[in-house]
């Protein structure tokens, strides 16, 4: 649902969208062809994906369908060829390129060991290189508009340690992007050329975000970034650059109060999952005090399925023999992931849960087989979270949860959670 109402500022100018056939992209492009705009959807995206709708064909209807006009372009932008070929054709259909929207790119949100070559050349190269190069090939016909603007999105360059430690690699090549607003903002002045950056304060709903975790009920929908990057859009390139923006920032400057349309589920509106890099006080007072504090006692037992152990007293105990109970070759399947749990507080401890190998298996003390993931949090959270009553996702966000390790295989430990829960 769309709160900013289109003025037609944008009519026949002309979008160069990457990654423009699914999800924010897309979602811009859409709301810039209800102006009457001519949009290059510039996305690899040409064959249907078995798991996510959208193709740059199928975009490029909708584009038309909404009054704008659409030239579907095949563009892997790691392909400087396909890039340049995309410019020419849309040369000779919209005699030239206005905007340019930098949305491509590639995330893995694991830690430095985790992390494969392939994976960090995949990001790098996507991110920062397609983005450098996109804007590259774009300033000539940039040059000669008269409401030219680079639009990446990409997160302001916040600096705390935190942000890198939980995924380096990711976080360098999302900041390599922001990098380019930085120089590229200052470099084009003399061209008029405005360059600013957009990044969500939340979890955006998006298809890609669905299948990775299952849930978006504490996200909002694709249609704030888009009405924001509008906003943006329509102002002045002379006046307006080098601006890191924050959607919901952008939003309120405009006149708008109220974000609850926009969440998935309005009644998880002031409940929603932050997104990455802002500087929430909470997830940086958590990373400070866990620098801070000395690493948690490990404890060296045989790792056996739970309910072959004593019970000893406790809500954690009671929890892990409830998830005993309740593994499953299918939950085994569906998981594919050993978690390890380093409880603090009043129950303090080491605790593990083996959904990959054999019948599964969980219990106290450390897994037999390396975790995944290694997730650190107080007891008292612990039981709210395998109780539902905070998601995995919200408490990593809030701080209250650390996680180490394959950040994509923890964010699995939600869904899981839920269907444990249901069957307890």
């Amino acid at each position: 649902m769309s709160l900013v109402a289109n003025t037609g500022k944008l009519a026949g100018r002309t979008l160069f969208i990457t990654g423009a056939s699914r999800g924010i992209g897309k979602a811009i492009a859409l709301k810039a062809a209800k102006d009457g705009a001519n949009v290059v959807v510039a996305a690899k995206t040409a064959e249907p994906h078995p798991k996510l709708p959208g193709t740059i064909y199928t975009t490029a209807e909708e584009i038309e369908a909404v009054g704008g006009k659409a030239l579907p372009c095949i563009v892997d932008v790691r392909e400087e060829k396909q890039i340049q070929k995309a410019i020419d054709d849309a040369v000779k259909k919209f005699n030239g390129i206005d905007i340019l929207i930098n949305n491509a790119s590639a995330i893995s949100l694991t830690g430095t060991a985790q992390t494969d070559m392939k994976r960090y050349d995949l990001m790098h190269n996507i991110n920062t290189r397609g983005t450098f190069l996109a804007s590259k090939l774009c300033l000539p016909l940039l040059k000669n508009s008269d409401h030219a603007h680079i639009l990446n999105l990409s997160p302001p360059l916040n600096m705390h340690p935190y942000w890198f430690s939980v995924h380096v690699a990711y976080t360098m090549a999302k900041y390599g992007m922001s990098m380019c607003v930085l120089g590229m903002s200052e470099e084009f002045k003399q061209f008029n050329i405005g360059v600013n950056a957009l990044w969500p304060k939340t979890a955006i709903a998006t298809a890609a975000i669905e299948m990775l975790t299952g849930d978006t009920s504490t996200s909002r929908k694709p249609d704030i970034v888009s009405d924001a990057a509008y906003v943006m859009l329509c102002k002045d390139p002379k006046k307006y650059t080098g601006n890191f923006e924050i959607d919901e920032d952008v939003l309120k400057q405009f006149g708008i109060s109220d974000m609850t349309p926009y969440a998935c589920d309005p009644k998880n509106a002031d409940n929603l999952l932050l997104d990455g890099f802002l500087d929430d006080p909470v997830a940086i007072k958590h990373h400070r005090l866990a620098m801070n504090n000395p690493p948690v006692r490990r404890y060296h037992t045989s790792s056996v399925n739970y309910k072959e152990k004593s019970e000893p007293s406790g809500q954690i105990p009671e929890l892990f023999a409830l998830i005993g109970k309740n593994i499953t070759p299918e939950l085994i399947k569906k998981t594919q992931a050993v978690f390890q749990f380093n409880v603090k507080g009043k129950e303090e401890g080491v605790w593990h849960l083996d959904l990959k190998n054999g019948e599964g298996s969980c219990g106290q003390g450390e897994p037999k087989h390396p975790a995944d993931a290694t997730l650190t949090m107080d007891s008292n959270n612990f039981a709210e979270m395998f109780a539902g009553k905070i998601k995995a996702t919200n408490a990593f966000m809030m701080g209250k949860l650390k996680i180490k390790g394959d950040l994509q295989k923890a964010m699995k430990l939600e869904k899981m959670m839920k269907s444990l829960k249901n069957k307890a």
